[in-house]
């Protein structure tokens, strides 16, 4: 397909559907938009936009969330799972106080040096709060990639996708290009089967029902609620196929709980 017909195919759809009223497209507030960054990793938008609120209501700012407990952070975050996201963005939000004077970095390099913060959160940032034009890749960008330049091809690495990203990209406004892309991506998974299946990185998501992250999350949940000892941790969470001391270790070394001196276990 030709760049340009390619381009006016996007932003076609984009000036007649885009989701132009989300809540984090209507401001260029770095840390508002790191936040619902963060949420949309692995969550889907109706999920985000009521926790998005809520916890700008109890984290104003970088320097409220970066003084909060982990286990108000925690408590707050309830529900949108991958607690780990949750951490890291209380991580990044204290290392922007103290690096960088709680002012936002405007450079790449800066930007991932920060705590749980990836290329494409990286580029989001320089892209949708700075209107720095950045080339990053994302799954629904990528899926528009694949549909458009690679309909017949299987196993396509995202090195054959970055020289169109940064050919196609609009320089003079990234911010609504990039909006643009996400929200045609998110058009085409409900139009035809995922491009993104024929990506070499695509990794289906595993279910929670059942698995790992699901006991880590009723551990979290369980002593949210108050100390306990770790004896009080398993009777609740019952017979599973996985080891409950082992979650329960590998959560404290992550920094999510800690052992007080009478042995009960609390979320940091």
């Amino acid at each position: 397909m030709d760049e340009k017909k390619f381009q006016h195919t996007i932003l076609d759809y984009y000036a007649k559907s885009g989701r132009k009223s989300l809540p984090w497209r209507r401001t260029t507030d770095p840390y508002r938009i790191l936040v619902s960054e963060v949420m949309l990793q692995q969550t889907q938008v109706p999920r985000v936009l009521k926790k998005y609120k809520e916890f700008l209501t109890a984290f104003p700012d970088v320097r409220t969330l970066s003084q909060a407990k982990t286990s108000e952070v925690l408590k707050v975050w309830q529900g949108l799972g991958y607690n780990r996201r949750a951490l890291a963005l209380k991580r990044a939000a204290e290392a922007v106080v103290t690096e960088h004077d709680a002012k936002f970095p405007k450079s790449f390099e800066e930007l991932i040096a920060l705590p749980g913060i990836g290329p494409a959160t990286a580029g989001g940032i320089l892209a949708y709060a700075f209107g720095i034009p950045t080339v990053f890749i994302e799954t629904n960008i990528r899926a528009v990639f694949l549909h458009h330049f690679f309909a017949n091809k299987k196993n396509v690495h995202d090195k054959d996708l970055f020289p169109l990203i940064e050919a196609t990209l609009d320089r003079e406004n990234p911010r609504d290009w990039y909006y643009a892309l996400m929200d045609y991506g998110v058009h085409l998974k409900q139009t035809f089967p995922n491009p993104s299946r024929r990506s070499r990185h695509h990794a289906k998501q595993t279910r929670f029902k059942g698995s790992n992250r699901e006991v880590r999350s009723k551990i979290l949940k369980f002593l949210l609620e108050s100390p306990a000892t770790e004896a009080d941790v398993i009777t609740y969470i019952g017979e599973t196929q996985h080891d409950v001391h082992k979650n329960i270790d590998a959560l404290v070394a992550e920094g999510f709980l800690a052992r007080n001196r009478n042995g009960r276990l609390r979320v940091v």
